[in-house]
């Protein structure tokens, strides 16, 4: 990401806090423990103090809300641990996959699916997830949403949009499964083929406001197609993409299962894998070479098993490619954590029910991580991976107070996280349960 495009982020991450919530008070944290930096140990009895959205101040001990201001406001959280606000990499806030999903596309406008987008944003923030990365929706309507709430609008999560994937014709990100009028009418203008024309698509997708580039390099599982989860673009349209996206100050999300298709996205140069169903040692390599990022996504692969039965979503086709699927994903995300890939949290919310992305958090400690590792991953990581340090990821002085609280250590029990008690956001008290 460029320089210009790192302080266009930064403008907006102060525009927005500074926009969305005007009543500028100053709140005093008393938590009873307190994990600041994710992969240092937890402190307790600590004071935060947030003034104008940001942390300006953290203190040992309990120091009284009227000695840091006369009209401050206290906030207790003494019984319960603190942590920085999660970040969730992979989610689709427009939908959510059950047994009427191919009738709402039908039903469902371009305005009633932004609608749907806000209330799931607001289970999403709810549930602890202050930061998303949204890869693959109607870009006029995923757009609208992520201004609404950065404008306070909305009650939801930051959202960095990526709008339409770029896909292959045919290809997983293509339309499929109907008839062929609406696979013409509703075919994405970000479907291409060929170098020349996946350089005018990524053009196209930041013209109209992606904050990252989604490619699907690969075939996909949700397809109603019996084409594979192998490579689908081309290396040099792959290469092309790199190359664009990257000279217009964007970094590139690959869609990837199959190895073929997740090495040459690596080699083309992307910033994340995501999925990486089948991996090998080259694609070991190929992360560590680039410094990209895994986002494993393991939810899907448990739960879309449990859910197929008796559900008309799933075709021969697509319960094929899910039960191929299932089987890689633990073992890709153990060799990935054992070759020191960076790996930043990701859940395919939206394939999954919006609202639970946090029991990824026991499938990566199932797969080898530990709950620190876990917990580093959605907030230390993803904000590296953002290129929003600066920012969010931790709490200390001067980042925006993004945070949530649980009650009992996650630390001895990740399971914590998926009943979150207390969330703020950008220094805005959304929830606190008695």
């Amino acid at each position: 990401m460029n320089a210009s495009t790192k302080l266009s982020i930064a403008g907006w991450l102060i525009f927005t806090s500074s926009l969305a919530w005007t009543a500028q008070t100053v709140t005093v944290i008393h938590a009873g423990w307190l994990l600041a930096i994710p992969g240092e140990a937890p402190v307790q009895r600590q004071t935060l103090v947030i003034r104008d959205n940001r942390i300006t101040q953290i203190e040992a001990g309990y120091l009284p809300a009227e000695s840091i201001a006369p009209d401050a406001q206290l906030l207790d959280l003494s019984d319960r641990f603190v942590l920085p606000g999660l970040m969730d990499m992979h989610v689709h806030l427009l939908n959510e996959l059950g047994p009427d999903s191919r009738s709402r596309q039908i039903t469902d406008g371009t305005t009633l699916q932004a609608f749907t987008g806000a209330h799931h944003a607001r289970l999403t923030l709810e549930a602890g997830f202050t930061t998303v990365r949204d890869l693959g929706g109607v870009p006029e309507a995923i757009f609208a949403l992520r201004e609404a709430i950065a404008r306070g609008y909305v009650v939801g999560p930051r959202v960095i949009a990526a709008g339409s994937s770029l896909a292959a014709t045919g290809g997983h990100g293509d339309v499929d499964g109907m008839r062929a009028e609406l696979l013409d009418l509703w075919t994405p203008k970000t479907i291409c083929d060929g170098a020349v024309d996946c350089r005018r698509a990524t053009r196209y997708a930041i013209k109209y406001g992606a904050d990252w580039i989604k490619i699907t390099a690969t075939g996909g599982v949700l397809s109603d197609t019996a084409t594979g989860l192998g490579q689908q673009m081309t290396d040099d349209e792959l290469e092309e993409i790199m190359n664009t996206a990257h000279g217009l100050g964007r970094k590139v999300a690959a869609h990837a299962h199959g190895t073929d298709g997740v090495n040459a996205a690596l080699a083309a140069g992307v910033d994340s894998i995501d999925h990486g169903t089948f991996l090998d040692r080259e694609s070991i390599r190929l992360f560590k070479r680039n410094n990209a990022y895994l986002v494993p996504t393991l939810l899907p692969g448990q739960m879309i098993p449990l859910t197929m039965q008796g559900n008309p979503f799933y075709t021969d086709a697509i319960r094929e490619k899910a039960l191929l699927a299932a089987q890689g994903s633990m073992a890709s995300f153990a060799l990935a954590l054992e070759g020191g890939v960076n790996i930043a949290f990701g859940t395919d919310t939206g394939v999954t029910p919006h609202g639970r992305n946090a029991k990824e958090f026991s499938l990566m400690v199932q797969g080898g991580m530990t709950p620190m590792q876990a917990i580093r991953s959605a907030t230390v990581s993803t904000a590296e991976m953002l290129d929003l340090s600066d920012d969010l990821g931790t709490l200390v002085p001067g980042k925006i107070a993004d945070l949530i609280a649980v009650e009992g250590n996650p630390l001895e029990n990740i399971a914590l996280l998926e009943a979150v008690k207390t969330v703020i956001r950008d220094g805005r008290l959304i929830k606190n349960e008695p």
